[in-house]
């Protein structure tokens, strides 16, 4: 807490969220002084926090007593999104400007965006729920869930998430995603290089979006783009593949540029294969085995830009979102 008031300028950032209650008894800041108490404590929820209700710190560090969890809870529901997204910033301009904030692969810095499903119910909804139908051996069932889409910064060492927003019902992950980064781009318009994304954004839309902006993307090509998938594939049996080493994986990689395959995107693309194996020593028989897997990807940004080996890489750093991003925020901070 002291090494944030010092380098961030806590107790500012936190006073300067927006309370949209009408009347509030309890200000915003005492609200989000308890939330960061619990999040750095790895407390589990509202109630957790409410247990130690009693302990003398509060007065110290919220000069009052430690709320309920209710009205923790409505206080957080009625918080400013865009208030919180302006200390977001704020982090982010601090962490620059202190150079905490390094290139990863080919003196670049990436915005990784994916979606995740927050929560889902087959008894509780809200205004905001997705609605999917359940074919169970029960029948038919209705559930409801929450989606957003997170977008993420990718540095050395560091998986900063900057932004999200939240899918509405009746449209896909996709719209959702050129929502947010029309947002990100104009919030963060330098912090980053290129985007990294799963199949399910390679649509000509979101490329052109990011292309608009001066933005490269590089994402998973699936059997979707089954055109450009067959093109590529086939003009890989005609190259030569280039060998590299990465700690314990084996890399056969291919690397063509200019494929027109993609009519919609109406710009030359480039894929890359990589056609790897993987050194696992079995801890029961204590043997070594192999294990092989197959990745390609298309991507705007030239070789002359960013060569194989680092694209391979950045292709491969968009599960930073999974493992440093949604599990790491479910599992280690609750």
């Amino acid at each position: 807490m002291r090494y944030s008031d010092k380098v961030f300028g806590l107790p500012n950032l936190i006073q300067g969220i927006e309370d949209k209650r009408p009347r509030p008894q309890i200000t915003m800041e005492k609200i989000f002084g308890a939330g960061l108490v619990m999040v750095l404590g790895q407390l589990g929820s509202l109630n957790a926090l409410e247990q130690i209700k009693k302990q003398s710190y509060w007065q110290r560090w919220l000069g009052a007593d430690l709320s309920s969890a209710d009205t923790l809870g409505r206080g957080f529901s009625h918080a400013g999104a865009d208030s919180i997204r302006k200390a977001i910033r704020h982090v982010y301009s601090r962490l620059k400007r202190n150079k905490a904030l390094k290139p990863v692969y080919g003196g670049m810095i990436a915005l990784i965006i994916d979606g995740h499903e927050s929560h889902h119910s087959q008894l509780r909804c809200c205004g905001g729920c997705l609605e999917r139908r359940l074919h169970t051996n029960h029948g038919v069932k209705r559930e409801n869930y929450h989606r957003h889409v997170l977008a993420s910064l990718l540095c050395k060492g560091v998986c900063l998430p900057l932004d999200m927003e939240p899918q509405l019902p009746g449209e896909d992950e996709v719209s959702c995603a050129m929502r947010l980064l029309t947002r990100v781009l104009k919030t963060y318009p330098k912090a980053f290089d290129l985007i990294l994304a799963d199949g399910l954004y390679v649509r000509a839309p979101f490329f052109k979006l990011a292309k608009k902006h001066g933005k490269d993307v590089i994402a998973v090509l699936k059997d979707e783009r089954r055109d450009l998938l067959k093109d590529a594939k086939g003009l890989f049996k005609q190259e030569k593949p280039k060998f590299c080493q990465d700690g314990k994986v084996e890399r056969q990689c291919w690397d063509i540029e200019h494929f027109t395959s993609w009519e919609q995107l109406g710009s030359e693309i480039r894929v890359v294969c990589s056609l790897e194996r993987k050194r696992v020593k079995r801890q029961k028989t204590k043997k070594i085995h192999y294990e092989s897997s197959e990745w390609v990807w298309a991507g705007t940004i030239s070789k002359q830009r960013l060569g194989t080996e680092d694209f391979v890489k950045f292709g491969h750093g968009r599960w930073k979102i999974e493992n440093n991003g949604f599990n790491e925020l479910v599992n280690y901070w609750h």
